[in-house]
């Protein structure tokens, strides 16, 4: 694991804890849907977080507790750290209710990330489920600000409901803007939703994308992924080359306390992107 450095006051580089919260403010909310918030945050100390897509960090709401979040903003443009948060939890609703000005503890970003440029000359297939979107907002976003130098892009897209489609406006924009074929699904829509109604890993087996040179990108709930991914590769795409975001229970960031252990795998740093081909024989076992 690399250590992060600092400078001291005496002009001298000095380690940055990883288990020590940086203060951050919130600077800015959005309400995304009836559960989920998203928070723009910007450092006390004036220094900015550097991440990659698909890294997370560690939000620590004072007095109440910590959770791991992925980070949800461009990695390619400077300002503010953005996470989106559904209200599932104590330390979640702390965050998702704090108001601008308060002050909460960030550490990290820790994990591997998306690495979308191993796409570059083929095409791109983001196959996601809920809050998953958000962890790959910031992939597609990397994508668009290079989107000359893939293929086909294609996004599917499943909620729960309508109400629960989450960046409805950011869809629309890639879809118009940036030639990304977007496709949404939920799960139940009243008389009034015209769209598509069923699960999202239907879509995977009319989807238009070349196999053989297709990056794919997987996030959502865990029993999604079970499907996605073996959808994917019936269709022919390559299990390397199937990546998937693994959730588990983290706690410290740098591997130390287990709490995300797949059996030889410590998610917080093997993860939470995996390929499928490392990933296959584990997600098999439902009790692990």
């Amino acid at each position: 694991m690399s250590v992060d450095t600092a400078p001291s006051s005496a002009g001298r580089d000095l380690p940055v804890d990883p288990m020590l919260p940086r203060p951050f403010q919130i600077i800015g909310t959005h309400l995304d849907t009836r559960d989920t918030v998203t928070l723009a945050l910007e450092p006390l100390d004036g220094v900015p977080l550097a991440h990659r897509a698909g890294q997370f960090t560690m939000l620590h709401a004072f007095g109440v507790g910590e959770v791991p979040i992925s980070i949800c903003g461009d990695p390619t443009r400077p300002g503010p750290l953005m996470h989106t948060i559904r209200d599932v939890g104590a330390v979640t609703h702390a965050l998702v209710t704090a108001t601008p000005g308060t002050t909460i503890g960030v550490r990290g970003p820790f994990g591997t990330g998306w690495d979308v440029a191993d796409g570059v000359g083929g095409d791109v297939v983001v196959v996601t489920g809920g809050i998953g979107l958000a962890p790959l907002r910031p992939a597609i976003l990397e994508v668009v600000s290079r989107r000359s130098e893939y293929g086909r892009v294609v996004l599917l897209y499943g909620a729960r409901s309508p109400e629960d489609i989450l960046f409805a406006q950011d869809m629309q924009a890639w879809a118009e803007d940036h030639d990304i074929v977007v496709e949404v699904t939920v799960d139940y829509g009243p008389p009034s939703w015209t769209g598509r109604v069923g699960l999202v890993t239907n879509l995977v087996a009319r989807a238009g994308f070349d196999p053989l040179h297709t990056l794919a990108l997987v996030c959502g709930p865990e029993v999604m992924m079970r499907y996605a991914a073996p959808a994917l590769v019936e269709r022919g795409v390559r299990p390397e080359r199937i990546r998937l975001s693994m959730e588990r229970n983290m706690k410290c960031g740098v591997g130390l306390c287990g709490h995300c252990q797949l059996r030889e795998l410590f998610l917080c740093v093997d993860g939470p992107v995996l390929d499928y081909a490392r990933l296959a024989p584990l997600m098999d076992v439902r009790e692990m």
